[in-house]
């Protein structure tokens, strides 16, 4: 059954006399857990809910009567919070609404998550609501059980782990910037003293289909092969090492950067030993197959992650724009066949030859290549550009915004592990460290007078709670 809808109250300043006075007139009859409604003040804004409606969730800080007790002052018969104001309207509908989480539009992301666990509302209302704001589920790292193993597979896999990973990592990156300098530096004519390809006559005086020439230099004297031949050798290594060391042999035979990987170092071992007796289309293609090193860089830059999270979220966004430039190149394409048809000196042909023209166009790149001679065909082409300017402006705001939500997510975790919020009516001592909040952890109003008298004798300029009324002028939280 759904508990009686129970009322709330907010107000600042002088406007909060029923409170108050409610307050003062609960004062004499009992202590503030045992009486019907209680009042909730959220940095001087004041809340009045019933007493039921917060035991509705009794695993939370507010619903759990030995842990909010901390934050009870006896001289107002009332529970303090140094908390964001903001953010208690929704907290409060949670317990009103029985399982509600609605945030705030005006209060950020990362303040709303960090009052949810201030005020213990559970890992299951957390992933609630990170489901509801769109957040992507993180996936679980796995280790290895084995303690070598463990330690190998940090050391390649994680660079932010240890010292030596982050050398590791360095070196991998630098030789992957050796190798894609050397894959761009020996197609320059320079490098390239008789031709990587020769074209031989046949005796009718055709030529004769491409092949490979022989190399100017033998394999093993040819600088560039020999550093080609160090880089594949750290590519192999890596690979082997983290595929042993790996928790889940098939997760990582199917993920997508160790598949780059095996891609990255398989054209080497191909052309190593079949060049002389492979045709120049195929070889080419081999040979290209070695830039995707490039995408190696994405395993330690977060940049390229957080391109690659956000072209992963914005699939369907991506889908639809291709989807309407396929539209459009259809239409402006067969409209400027036709309206350029009658001209004899029209650049376009057929349709199919006209695709070229309206990708151009509607992209707004315009090479000059193609381009309409009549006034009707003048006239698509305006039309063209205009649609293709309002087609490719409908999906980008989502694609911008989901980068922004990753790489402002990315900044949010760095910063996260420097930030502390202060925490209203304690002080904890530079010497300790923090205390872990769960749901087992409790502590009778005995116990919470004791630890006042306990950081009263650390701390001289400690305020309690409870002195608060005759010291107004001190602050609530010395930081």
């Amino acid at each position: 059954m759904r508990a009686e809808e129970p009322l709330s109250l907010a107000g600042a300043g002088g406007g909060c006399g029923e409170a108050e006075a409610a307050g003062e007139e609960r004062s004499g009859i009992g202590s503030c857990c045992s009486s019907e409604r209680l009042v909730i003040n959220i940095s001087g804004l004041r809340f009045e809910t019933q007493l039921r409606t917060l035991s509705l969730f009794p695993d939370t800080l507010l619903g759990d009567p030995s842990r909010r007790v901390r934050f009870f002052d006896p001289l107002r018969n009332e529970y303090f919070f140094d908390r964001n104001r903001p953010s208690f309207d929704a907290i409060l509908y949670y317990y009103q609404s029985g399982g509600r989480l609605r945030r705030p539009v005006h209060v950020p992301l990362d303040i709303f998550m960090e009052e949810i666990r201030f005020y213990q509302l559970g890992e299951e209302a957390i992933e609630t609501f990170r489901e509801d704001e769109g957040f992507i589920q993180e996936e679980e790292k796995p280790l290895p059980q084995q303690h070598f193993q463990r330690q190998v597979w940090l050391l390649f896999e994680y660079p932010e782990s240890s010292g030596p990973a982050r050398g590791i990592a360095i070196v991998s990156v630098l030789v992957i910037l050796i190798s894609i300098v050397i894959f761009c530096l020996e197609t320059l004519p320079e490098f390239r003293q008789d031709g990587q390809f020769s074209r031989p006559e046949q005796p009718n005086g055709t030529p004769s289909p491409l092949h490979p020439s022989p190399r100017a230099n033998p394999f093993f004297t040819d600088p560039f092969f020999l550093i080609e031949t160090l880089c594949i050798i750290w590519f192999s290594f890596e690979l082997l090492v983290r595929f042993f060391a790996c928790p889940s042999k098939p997760e990582f035979s199917r993920n997508i950067m160790n598949i780059i990987d095996i891609v990255a170092i398989i054209p080497y071992f191909i052309t190593l030993g079949t060049e002389q007796a492979m045709s120049l289309a195929i070889l080419r293609v081999i040979r290209l197959v070695r830039v995707f090193r490039i995408f190696k860089l994405s395993r330690h830059s977060k940049g390229l992650q957080i391109l690659g999270k956000t072209l992963q979220a914005s699939m369907r966004e991506l889908g639809l724009l291709i989807f309407f430039l396929f539209i459009g190149v259809i239409l402006f394409s067969s409209a400027v066949y036709f309206a350029e048809t009658d001209d004899p000196e029209s650049l376009f042909t057929s349709i199919p030859d006209a695709f070229w023209w309206a990708v151009v166009t509607m992209t707004t790149v315009g090479y000059g290549d193609m381009y309409p001679m009549t006034i009707g065909g003048k006239i698509v082409g305006s039309l063209c550009a205009i649609a293709g300017v309002l087609t490719i402006a409908l999906p980008v705001p989502v694609i911008v915004s989901n980068f922004n939500y990753f790489y402002h997510r990315e900044t949010e975790q760095e910063e996260q592990c420097q930030y502390t919020h202060v925490t209203c009516g304690q002080q904890q001592s530079p010497f300790s460290e923090p205390k872990k909040r769960d749901s087992n952890q409790s502590l009778s109003k005995s116990e919470f007078l004791e630890a006042e008298d306990l950081e009263s004798m650390k701390y001289p300029n400690f305020i309690p709670t409870s002195n608060q009324g005759y010291r107004g002028k001190k602050m609530l939280t010395e930081v």
